[in-house]
């Protein structure tokens, strides 16, 4: 497509001479621009992808797809009721579960915490919670005074496993002199931690038959929790559970459940891809000025050129591949730059965490521990296309003008 000759031109235009260093300094700076354009861009899309992929795995690794209500508070005949449900194509699991508010004491130290009671096989099948203990044993949670609790508010008690922990109930005993607090000891049997503060500091896991006895639920649990095998396709397995069940029985879906959540997410996703879009906008608006001033500075070489036998092709194919260059490698750099930073993102918080002696990630704030990134190459490879394109598009006023240049006016005014 372009010739030795043509080439050699656009190289040598791209070196700057000592009258030409402000043009040079001027593609440098777009060249730098669009590099960091692309990473930025890269880095903070990988960024919020591994937000959503983690917060996603996490709430549905501990929460159901789809959560079976009674019409009242308390389903009485929730095993017959699984039973239909576990029937439905798609439903991997269904968990029966009790779910309850209290306040957790031990050693003057009271926290607020969410008492989810289920069967020890059903908690022992959710691989989030299997595959996160920290200290103690699945093994010894099932006896009617044995908890599992999140390690960070284990932490912020003060207990270890074998510990004794108090839990409060708002729903009180009714006796002649008013109503006293329900409140029990149990014996932590293990601790958890799975990276989402949200759980790690406030939930405490308890057998389904204890949880029955200390909320007053006999034979009864909150609701169902329903596991399928696909996260995306809740609305039609909630309408095949509701038909199993005869319509009888409230259905709520994760998406609903969690949708501000998720939406306030897809909204900043979208927000910040627009914004960092504009710097590589800018970055090729520096390449439309560096090279019309280059074209204003070459115009006598230009003249030359005509003179000598170069078409207006040739003149405009020179100037396409300058400026292309340059967005062709700032756009490369920056995709190289932001892959690099995407996969390493973990380490490098950590490295400036050591080094400046701050918590630039809190879990409290974040909900998560650790700076997640997911790499999404169909959106990696968008954000390459349109660095090149902006690039491309940017240099065609600057070569069309180029080669638009009579010679004879050129060198009849130099």
């Amino acid at each position: 497509m372009f010739s030795f000759f043509e080439r050699m031109v656009a190289m040598r235009y791209l070196r700057s001479r000592r009258r030409e260093g402000f043009i040079s300094f001027i593609t440098w700076m777009s060249l730098l621009g669009i590099a960091l354009g692309v990473a930025t861009l890269i880095i903070v899309m990988a960024v919020m992808n591994g937000f959503r992929h983690e917060l996603l795995s996490r709430i549905l690794g501990l929460n159901g797809h789809l959560s079976v209500y009674g019409t009242l508070n308390a389903m009485s005949d929730f095993d017959p009721m699984a039973e239909k449900v576990r029937g439905v194509p798609g439903v991997v699991s269904v968990t029966p579960v009790i779910e309850g508010q209290v306040m957790a004491t031990a050693r003057g130290v009271a926290r607020g915490a969410v008492v989810r009671g289920a069967r020890p096989a059903d908690l022992a099948a959710r691989p989030l919670i299997a595959d996160n203990i920290i200290s103690g044993s699945l093994a010894d949670f099932g006896g009617a005074d044995t908890v599992l609790v999140g390690q960070r508010l284990a932490n912020r008690l003060g207990l270890t496993v074998g510990d004794a922990i108090t839990l409060i109930s708002p729903q009180g005993t009714a006796t002649a002199f008013g109503t006293v607090p329900r409140l029990r000891s149990y014996r932590i049997a293990a601790t958890f931690e799975i990276g989402m503060y949200e759980y790690d500091s406030s939930f405490v896991f308890m057998p389904l038959s204890a949880a029955q006895l200390y909320f007053r639920m006999p034979d009864a649990v909150s609701y169902l929790e329903v596991m399928i095998d696909d996260a995306e396709q809740t609305r039609e397995r909630a309408a095949e559970v509701a038909q199993a069940l005869g319509g009888r029985r409230r259905i709520h879906d994760w998406q609903q459940s969690n949708a501000s959540f998720f939406n306030a997410i897809q909204v900043e996703r979208n927000v910040m891809f627009l914004i960092l879009t504009l710097i590589i906008v800018v970055a090729a608006f520096n390449i439309v000025s560096s090279m019309i001033m280059l074209v204003k500075d070459k115009g006598r070489d230009i003249a030359i050129l005509r003179t000598m036998g170069a078409t207006r092709g040739m003149i405009m194919r020179i100037f396409l591949l300058s400026g292309a260059s340059v967005g062709v490698i700032g756009t490369l750099l920056g995709f190289t730059l932001g892959l690099a930073f995407a996969l390493n993102i973990e380490t490098i918080r950590r490295w400036i965490e050591g080094l400046t002696n701050t918590e630039l990630f809190a879990a409290e704030i974040y909900f998560l521990s650790h700076l997640p990134a997911k790499i999404d190459p169909t959106e990696v490879a968008a954000v390459v296309v349109m660095g090149l394109g902006l690039s491309f598009l940017a240099t065609l006023y600057p070569s069309w003008r180029a080669a638009r240049i009579d010679p004879v006016e050129a060198l009849r005014y130099e």
